[in-house]
Formats: structure tokens, C-alpha cells, sequence
């Protein structure tokens, strides 16, 4: 999941609790080329406002249009866009693309607020949960998920979709590549928590992320880490680096990184041995040097590096498989 599927969920438990129905619509499978992968949703009032994205644009004008012509009362149904040839000349889906989309008509009930709190719970990584939508009723529920698997699948007339974690960027340490880094986690979707109490950073103030001022290590230590998460130290302070890897190697984290040269992060899981008392199995989980070895030079160079081999491992693709 990434962060703008959570605010979708809180859009929509913000109309729910108003009393207003709601039109929550979710990428189900995509052909050729497409913006959004499954499981990505959109949530609409119905009165023309919106948040969330299924194609970038195309896809969710017709939607609305649609809403405004009175269509999509049922509970649950699934639509097709992009799959007709006079669809792919109006919608314009990028390399004839087609979605699928499971759309869902819900009144702001207390059971439907329940639910969107539990979805809620779930994007913010308090637990792994599988939404299952029943097609002809429209009937909804929730179970334990597990990690892995397709996100969507469609089983007797029942779409089951996996929701977890947004993928979360927590920057251990304000600095320059970090503030790149941050940039580029949000143009594709993390939630970023930058983490740094120093004096000389109170006046960084970095748009769209969460800013704590607290140690990295406090944040982390306190259960600001979940699956979907990467630490990354970008500093070069070992009180500010060190202490936020030795913390993140008791979570769940699928990423901890630690910028610096190969003499460099030999000298730090050699420190982390002595003083941290990391195993060295805990000392393999450290991308040290971190990030994809691009020849990069500046800091945002740094960063991109950063952020591609994050997404790397995300999406478990091997560093030989590029």
C-alpha cells in the first residue's frame, strides 16, 4: 500500500462519520500499461469531490461523470475501462491499458465506520487484515491477512484483497541526501517520518513529513517501525546513525541502510559489534554502503540511488536481476 491510500481510508471515515455516503472504488487488475497497481483506491462523495487515484486523471473523470449521471447504485460491482476500442480512444489509457475496478456504494453506517476504522488500523501498520467483498450481496468483511501473495484475487464471486502497512520512509537524521530522499518518497507514495532532535536542524521543516523532533532510535524504539518500513541514516553522526540501526534491527523493517564508503561501514559494524553487541546476522540485515552503486556524487544523486535500491527490496527483485 502507499500513503495515498491511507488518506483515502481517512477521507472516507471523515464523510462516514458526517453521515455521507460514499463511492470507495479499488484497482482490481490492470492489462498493458497502468498508473496505479491493484489495490490502489479512490474514495468520491459523490458530489464531484475525490481522493485517491486509479489511472492519473482519465479513468476518474469518467468515474465522476458516471456518479453525476445517477450510475454505480449497487453495493458491489466491477467495471471495465479502457477495454473498448471507443473507451481507449476516449479515456486514453496510457499503452492501451485496460483496469478493472471494484467499485462500492456504501451509506455511512455504524457497521461501514467500523470496518473503515479497522481498514485505517491496518494502512497505519497495526495489522495485516484481508478485505473480502461479496459481489452479489455486497456483503463485506474482514480476516487476518499474511504477508505476501497477489494483493487481489477473485474467488466464486467474491474479491478478496490484501490490505497492509503504507510503505513508510523513516529518515534517521535530517541532512541533505535526506531531504532528497524525502522528496522522492513522496512522489512515489510513502508516508516519510524524519527524526532529528538536533538544535542546528529545528529550522528544516520538510513539506509533507512527519517531522519529530526525537532521536531516530526513541522513534523507532517506541514502535515507529512496521513491515513495510525502511531506516535510512543518512548523517554521518554516529550518535544519530548508530543508535537508529541498532534499534531497527529488533523490528520488522524491511530496509536499514547507512550511507557511507566501504572503509566507512566496515569501521561502523565493526562499532555496532563492540558496543551495539549486534550479531553478525543482524549486521547482514545493514545495506552498508547503502543504495544502488550508481556513480552518484551529489546529494540528490545520493538519494536517488537511496530510494531505488528501497524499492528494490520492496518489490524483491535481487541486485543481479538488474
Amino acid at each position: 500500500m502507499r500513503h495515498l491510500d491511507v488518506q483515502v481510508i481517512d477521507q472516507a471515515l471523515h464523510w462516514a462519520r458526517a453521515g455521507q455516503a460514499q463511492w470507495l472504488c479499488t484497482v482490481l487488475s490492470t492489462y498493458g500499461s497502468a498508473p496505479r497497481a491493484p489495490g490502489a483506491m479512490l474514495v468520491s462523495d459523490g458530489r464531484g469531490k475525490h481522493v485517491g487515484s486509479l489511472s492519473g486523471g482519465c479513468v476518474e473523470d469518467e468515474f465522476l461523470e458516471s456518479l453525476a449521471r445517477g450510475e454505480f447504485r449497487d453495493p458491489a460491482q466491477i467495471v471495465r475501462y479502457g477495454d473498448s476500442a471507443e473507451q481507449r480512444q476516449r479515456l486514453r489509457l496510457p499503452c492501451g491499458g485496460v483496469l478493472i475496478v471494484l467499485i462500492e456504494h456504501r451509506a455511512a453506517t455504524p457497521e461501514w465506520i467500523e470496518h473503515l476504522q479497522q481498514l485505517q488500523g491496518a494502512l497505519r501498520g497495526q495489522r495485516r487484515l484481508r478485505r473480502q467483498v461479496e459481489l452479489s450481496s455486497g456483503g463485506v468483511r474482514l480476516d487476518d491477512g499474511e504477508q505476501g501473495g497477489e494483493r487481489v484475487r477473485i474467488i466464486d464471486e467474491t474479491v478478496h484483497i490484501s490490505v497492509g502497512p503504507a510503505l513508510r520512509l523513516i529518515l534517521a537524521g535530517l541532512s541533505p541526501v535526506a531531504e532528497f530522499c524525502a522528496s522522492f518518497a513522496r512522489a512515489v507514495g510513502c508516508e516519510v517520518i524524519a527524526c532529528d532532535p538536533r538544535e542546528e536542524m529545528f529550522h528544516v521543516q520538510l513539506e509533507g513529513v512527519d517531522m519529530q523532533r526525537v532521536l531516530p532510535s526513541m522513534f523507532i524504539a517506541a514502535g515507529g517501525c512496521h513491515g513495510a518500513t525502511a531506516v535510512v541514516a543518512l548523517t554521518h553522526d554516529p550518535k544519530i546513525d548508530d543508535l537508529a540501526l541498532m534499534e531497527a534491527v529488533h523490528t520488522e523493517a524491511f530496509y536499514i541502510g547507512a550511507m557511507g564508503s566501504h572503509a566507512t561501514s566496515a569501521k561502523r559494524a565493526e562499532r555496532l559489534r563492540r558496543i551495539g553487541g549486534l550479531t553478525d546476522q543482524q549486521i547482514a540485515r545493514l545495506h552498508m554502503p547503502i543504495g544502488l552503486d550508481l556513480g552518484s556524487k551529489t546529494p540528490a544523486e545520493i538519494a536517488l540511488a537511496v530510494m531505488a535500491d528501497v524499492l528494490r527490496v520492496y518489490h524483491g527483485k535481487p541486485r543481479d536481476a538488474l
